[in-house]
């Protein structure tokens, strides 16, 4: 399929981009571009090739879920600029 001028009109009013003539002949190129290299893709055979979830034989990344030490909160609080007994106190955002 090639991409005419028509097409990236078409594709700039969906977009609702106003293009000058000079962009519209580079994404037309670009655009060719890029089918031309899908079409080299098809090209591949790919029939014995097993389909992936994830590029990496990767099972499970997450680490154990266990309780650790932390950071003392009258430590943590030491540094905040406003503050109540227990809690960082910060401006309303609603």
């Amino acid at each position: 399929m090639k991409v005419t001028k028509e097409l990236v009109l078409h594709i700039a009013e969906l977009a609702h981009l106003k293009l000058r003539e000079d962009e519209i002949k580079k994404f037309q190129n670009e655009l060719n571009q890029i089918l031309e290299y899908v079409d080299k893709l098809n090209e591949i055979d790919t029939s014995n090739v097993e389909p992936l979830s994830h590029p990496l034989p990767t099972i499970n990344v997450f680490r154990e879920d266990k309780v650790e030490v932390s950071i003392d909160r009258e430590e943590a609080l030491r540094n905040a600029p406003e503050r109540t007994e227990e809690f960082f106190k910060v401006p309303k955002v609603i």
